[in-house]
């Protein structure tokens, strides 16, 4: 058996902390209940739904030859800053972060208004206000299910932080 050199133990101490490290960030993701990981899914599938509608309008502000390219342009900047919200709040999910729980919900509530506009306009746009109002009443329900506050460290016996 040979020993290492001693100059070698600080780098080997380093880089078993940042397995170890790496290592607990991917089984903290691992141990999340399914119905976080599947909130974390639908809203985020919510947030790139709305930047490439974003970048859509953008493009038909700029390429197209809309009625208003500035209202096109401004409607499509508006759109991306919106989805930087159910964006950043899937990514918390997914992470098991407290604090994410409450954008997610009100992207969610959010959606209902804009989901019952769909429908009242008809045709093709009532299929994904169906759509729509399906996803934000499944992330609502898998949100505050209490397997998921309890992974997210929120509850009745929990201490605010």
């Amino acid at each position: 058996m040979s020993k290492k050199p001693a100059s070698n133990a600080p780098a080997t101490e380093a880089t078993e902390a940042k397995g170890a490290t790496g290592a607990s960030a991917g089984t903290a993701a691992a141990l999340l209940p399914g119905r976080l990981t599947a909130a974390a899914v639908l809203t985020a599938l919510e947030g790139l739904a709305l930047a490439g509608l974003g970048v859509y309008m953008l493009f038909v502000g700029v390429a197209g030859d809309p009625d208003s390219p500035q209202q096109a342009e401004t409607g499509g900047v508006t759109l991306l800053a919106l989805a930087a919200l159910p964006l950043i709040a899937a990514r918390g999910l997914r992470l098991g972060r407290r604090w994410s729980r409450g954008p997610a919900l009100i992207t969610q509530l959010m959606a209902l208004p804009v989901a019952w506009t769909l429908w009242t306009t008809g045709g093709a746009m009532a299929a994904a206000a169906v759509g729509l109002a399906l996803a934000a009443v499944a992330v609502v329900a898998l949100l505050v299910n209490p397997t998921a506050t309890e992974a997210l460290g929120i509850g009745p016996g929990e201490r605010t932080r």
